[in-house]
């Protein structure tokens, strides 16, 4: 069995867990997540410890119990901690405003850009510059944070667009004039 298969998930307090075939669903305070388990893996549950096993020996079913552990890892830790996904913007000008259910972003475009959050996804904007997504799914969440970075990805130059706190962006010498 693969090393992450084989490590069991604890089940924090304030989470309740129910199986439904091969459907674990998961709900605790950050809110409700479900998650379809593949077919071969089995799902264990007992005494408050959820684990998984391979139905067989062959290499990718091995490969997916870990997969699959890991997914339900994230869907117990999301529903008890959840996630969340920081970044800053660079750039003169480059604001960022959380209203409702999107988020307004001037980038140094003709016009501002207004992202819409899916549901189950909350952004924050503690000063100006910052960007905090939150939510219960990984997945979500930082596919959230991608689409609001593809706006205006870090140059390489000057550095301006929007990165993720504390990203590394090798920096480019520019031409030097004969």
């Amino acid at each position: 069995m693969s090393r992450v298969a084989k490590q069991p998930i604890n089940i924090p307090k304030g989470v309740e867990i129910k199986i439904d075939g091969q459907t674990v669903s998961a709900k605790g305070p950050k809110g409700n997540e479900a998650c379809d388990v593949h077919d071969s893996v089995e799902i264990v549950f007992d005494d408050g410890v959820l684990g998984v096993r391979a139905r067989g020996d062959e290499k990718q079913k091995i490969a997916m119990a870990g997969t699959m552990r890991a997914l339900l890892s994230n869907l117990v830790i999301g529903v008890s901690d959840g996630f969340e996904k920081k970044l800053e913007l660079r750039g003169v000008g480059y604001r960022a405003q959380a209203q409702g259910n999107a988020i307004n972003l001037n980038l140094g475009f003709s016009h501002p850009v207004v992202h819409k959050l899916p549901d189950g996804v909350k952004v924050e904007t503690p000063s100006a510059t910052e960007i905090v997504v939150t939510g219960s799914n990984k997945q979500i969440v930082g596919q959230v944070a991608a689409d609001i970075r593809s706006y205006r990805p870090p140059e390489p130059y000057k550095g301006k667009g929007v990165r993720y706190l504390g990203e590394y962006i090798a920096m480019k010498e520019a031409k030097k004039k004969a």
